[in-house]
């Protein structure tokens, strides 16, 4: 008997308001989906110490669910100066924590308007100065400010991390490759004027590659052919079997490499899959 191909989300939003209603059926769902892997990234300060708790409920039914602590660009503005301090002591108190594997999601957003660039890059450095002190890697938000993230990155030794819901160019793409990142791809990959999107899907090297659906948002296209409804971590099956079409591979292979990429990204991730692995066949 063939061996069940297992997923990766390696962004998820599941403690949105959206899902708080309906979250045990959502985490069901993911199970059933073979969903073995899930990262939430945090967002705000008063998301930290829910979202632990968050993981730690849901932990037996998805083995993979970690998480990540940050600020948001576009959060910045409910921000203070102090929660650098705050987080700097989440992370000390979450190092023990084998789900805790990252910071993030932080970064820079050039797209949405009334957010000041320079109170962004206030917390985007501080957060990199925490995550080059710690040696941990980071979940990257980089609409539109790809280059400007970059220039960060190469003044300081973060060790890796993904940058999410890539949309560079093949150049900005091979330079976050060249420092050790992951590249993630989702739900905007399924619509068909996507062309830039799905050039990289083909052109990029596989290893550069990990899934995520970032839900409850980027909704993948046919969603909205078939009666709407929110992005779920239960749709990153279908997702990805897009992507590697997109691609050029089986599912197999792509669920394989995927997960191997994800896992790469983040070492703490790959530790604790270790431990939970139990593998059906024993020599």
């Amino acid at each position: 008997m063939s061996e069940v191909t297992r997923w990766v989300d390696t962004h998820c939003h599941i403690d949105a308001p959206e899902f708080h209603q309906d979250l045990s059926q959502i985490i069901a769902r993911a199970q059933a989906a073979n969903v073995e892997a899930i990262l939430l990234p945090t967002v705000r300060s008063s998301d930290w110490d829910p979202v632990k708790k968050l993981v730690n409920q849901y932990s037996k039914h998805i083995p993979g669910l970690v998480y990540t602590l940050g600020i948001h660009p576009l959060y910045i503005n409910q921000a203070k100066e102090s929660d650098i301090d705050i987080l700097k002591v989440q992370i000390e108190q979450s190092l023990c924590d084998p789900r805790f594997v990252g910071i993030g999601e932080i970064g820079l957003d050039y797209f949405v308007e009334g957010l000041d660039p320079q109170r962004q890059e206030y917390f985007f450095h501080k957060q990199l100065d925490l995550a080059e002190k710690f040696s941990l890697p980071v979940i990257l938000h980089v609409r539109r400010s790809q280059d400007a993230i970059l220039k960060a990155l190469r003044k300081r030794k973060v060790p890796s991390g993904i940058a999410h819901a890539f949309n560079g160019s093949r150049q900005q793409a091979q330079q976050f490759i060249e420092l050790g990142f992951k590249l993630g791809f989702g739900g905007a990959a399924t619509y068909d004027r996507a062309l830039q999107i799905r050039r990289l899907l083909v052109d990029l090297p596989l290893d550069s590659i990990v899934t995520e659906t970032d839900a409850p948002d980027i909704p993948p296209a046919w969603l909205k052919h078939e009666g709407g409804g929110f992005n779920e971590p239960a749709l990153l099956p279908r997702i990805a079997r897009q992507l590697a079409d997109i691609r050029g591979v089986g599912s197999e292979v792509f669920s394989q490499a995927v997960w191997s990429n994800a896992m790469q990204a983040l070492p703490r991730w790959s530790a604790l899959a270790a431990v939970h692995s139990n593998p059906s066949v024993v020599s």
